[in-house]
């Protein structure tokens, strides 16, 4: 091992990289038991053994990797990789959350038949997720962003033989590719722009005018899709089709991560334009999911849109520049959402069922998934002494410091926006609190008594996911985020919330949480309870004006094929066929006739001259006679 310790630096990221692809391929040849499961789980351990040793040894300077790729003339690309704080917060983040889920999983799918290959793609996510982590250059970056994309896809439609499950994964893949060719035509266009997509290039002086707005709209298009904000948000609870802890590692505090990391990453490019439209895109995702989750029925639903727009509130933070603060609340929105989809999982492990109408009165046959689910639910709604309300407060108290510098009172509806969907996140989590755990048991196909809790495997990483959601292990003053020591780790701005803020932050939560616990369930024929179970009716309008569309055209387009294209083509080869007839009769009547004909009439003339000269001399006197006859006629 080296002593350099720059070198062991250099030594463990490689190491860090490359384990969980060689669990991919180990696990991938394992037979279909929990022996993969463990192997998986040991080796996500051993990765979250090295992260910790990377944190503990990274200098204050980031450490970066580069080896040449391609060198030409005009163009230079190189294999770059790049540790600093940043990057060491998500490696400790995927590595943990990836190793319970793993746990998780090995009693979750203990009856699965495909084990083996399940436990496989979770290392390749794994892997590709620490690619991205880790990447020097944007290059690199969407060479394992796509690998990210591949093993989601293969995880979401893991069970393949259900059709919604398959069909989901189409779709999720499917929605990102619209993402991703923009994010892809933003690093070309990025590499013409300043010469480097070296991330740690970012930081120079972007040239003035509206391109590197366009570039800048180009790779956030990248977030766009991948963390499913407006208007590419509706794949993402159609991807609840996939196992549940799939759900938690991709859908929770991973996959969908990875476009708030990239925004961290390349936020230097952005020009104040570029930043307008995504905090605009970020507040508007956070209002639409709130509300598409009002009125669920399915349990991983609710949670999927609870997703959507936390992942709104971050883009949002990241709009207005609070870097910080938008990281703050990814690592804490990964703990307590992980914890409530394992928690859920639970719940439907117990129920057979994922309809919040077929549940309730859980809370004493499940007493330790229910106050699991009640932490991280808590943490959720951004109630006091609990991390969603450190973070959500940071992100607040930005988009406020943000509206206070902009020239129009206008900018003050982006705040305000996020703190009404801040009041839904606590309405539809009491609303799903009190289905599933309150009130009459409703499932008739699971009798009441046979409830039970699950094992230890399931039990232990839900009840450390909900104990990581007490703000006391983000900071020792529950009411101050900037005390946290995350800041310490990840310095941003300077910004302190107004004294008033929490307290209306707190009103709109209880007021919230009061409203969910205490309504009926409406109607579903109700149009505004139809347009929170239909996405706010996105699909639909996909389904009208592009997918239709689109359909008419191709089937048009289909139609001139056939029959003009290939009438044309049809017609050229049967006028090919007649020329090549009537070419033949030529050549065979005129042609060859010609030749046959010239080859009979010098047979004739040659049997004509030989029979002239016979020997006899009365036939040479003839023949000079006639001869001189016509010479001496053609003469006169």
């Amino acid at each position: 091992m080296p002593d350099n310790p720059l070198s062991l630096l250099t030594f463990l990221l490689i190491g860090v990289l490359l384990l969980p692809f060689f669990g991919f391929l180990v696990v991938l040849n394992l037979p279909a038991t929990r022996c993969s499961g463990w192997i998986a789980a040991g080796l996500t351990l051993i990765g979250l053994v090295i992260s910790l040793a990377l944190a503990l040894l990274l200098p204050d300077e980031p450490v970066f990797l580069r080896r040449d790729w391609v060198s030409l003339p005009d163009v230079s690309l190189s294999i770059s990789f790049q540790l600093d704080r940043l990057a060491v917060l998500m490696l400790l983040l995927v590595h943990f959350v990836a190793l319970l889920v793993q746990v998780y999983s090995i009693s979750y799918l203990h009856d699965e038949p495909r084990l083996n290959r399940y436990f496989a793609y979770l290392q390749l996510f794994t892997g590709a997720m620490l690619g991205i982590v880790l990447a020097g250059n944007l290059i690199i970056l969407y060479a394992f962003w796509e690998l990210v994309g591949l093993a989601s896809y293969l995880l979401i439609g893991f069970w393949y033989e259900r059709p919604a499950a398959t069909s989901a994964a189409k779709k999720a893949f499917l929605m990102n590719r619209v993402g991703d060719a923009a994010f892809l035509f933003g690093i070309i266009s990025m590499y013409h722009l300043i010469g480097t997509t070296e991330l740690s290039a970012f930081g120079m002086a972007v040239p003035p005018g509206g391109m590197p707005t366009v570039v800048g709209l180009c790779l956030f298009m990248g977030c766009v899709a991948k963390s499913a904000q407006f208007p590419l948000l509706t794949w993402l609870p159609d991807a609840m089709e996939g196992p549940t802890p799939v759900s938690a590692l991709l859908h929770a505090a991973t996959m969908v991560a990875t476009g708030i990391f990239l925004l961290a990453r390349i936020h230097p490019v952005f020009s104040p334009d570029a930043l307008l439209v995504i905090t605009i895109i970020g507040t508007i995702t956070a209002l639409w999911g709130g509300y598409a989750a009002l009125f669920q029925s399915d349990i991983k639903k609710v949670l999927a849109f609870s997703t959507v727009s936390q992942l709104g509130l971050m883009v949002a933070g990241m709009g207005t520049s609070n870097v910080s603060g938008a990281m703050f609340h990814l690592l804490t929105h990964a703990f307590f959402k992980a914890g409530l989809f394992l928690s859920a999982g639970a719940v439907i492990h117990a129920v057979h069922t994922q309809d919040m109408h077929q549940m309730g009165g859980l809370r004493k046959a499940l007493p330790v998934t229910f106050w699991s689910y009640t932490l991280c639910a808590a943490a959720l709604a951004g109630l006091p002494f609990f991390s969603g309300f450190l973070s959500k407060e940071a992100i607040l108290a930005g988009a406020l410091g943000w509206a206070a510098g902009q020239e129009t009172n206008l900018a003050y509806g982006i705040p305000d926006v996020l703190l009404l969907s801040s009041g839904l996140t606590a309405l539809y989590m009491a609303r799903q609190w009190r289905l599933v755990f309150f009130g009459s048991y409703r499932n008739e196909a699971v009798a009441y008594p046979h409830l039970h809790e699950p094992d230890n495997l399931m039990r232990i990483p839900v009840l450390l996911l909900a104990v990581l959601s007490v703000a006391f292990w983000f900071s020792f003053n529950p009411f101050s985020a900037h005390d946290s020591w995350f800041f310490h780790w990840l310095p941003g701005n300077e910004l302190v919330a107004p004294w008033w803020l929490a307290i209306v932050s707190i009103a709109l939560v209880v007021l919230g949480g009061w409203l969910g616990f205490r309504m009926a369930e409406p109607r579903p024929a109700k149009f505004w309870v139809r347009a929170s179970v239909d996405y706010g009716f996105l699909d639909q309008f996909y389904e009208r004006g592009i997918i239709n569309p689109v359909r008419l055209v191709s089937s048009l387009l289909y139609r001139a094929d056939r029959e003009v294209i290939d009438g044309v083509v049809d017609g050229t080869g049967m006028g090919s066929v007649v020329l090549a007839h009537m070419t033949h009769w030529i050549d065979r009547w005129f042609v060859d006739g010609f030749v046959n004909g010239s080859v009979w009439l010098t047979g004739r003339l040659g049997r004509l001259a030989r029979s002239v000269q016979g020997g006899r001399v009365q036939s040479y006197i003839a023949t000079a006679v006639a001869g001189l006859l016509l010479f001496l006629w053609w003469l006169l």
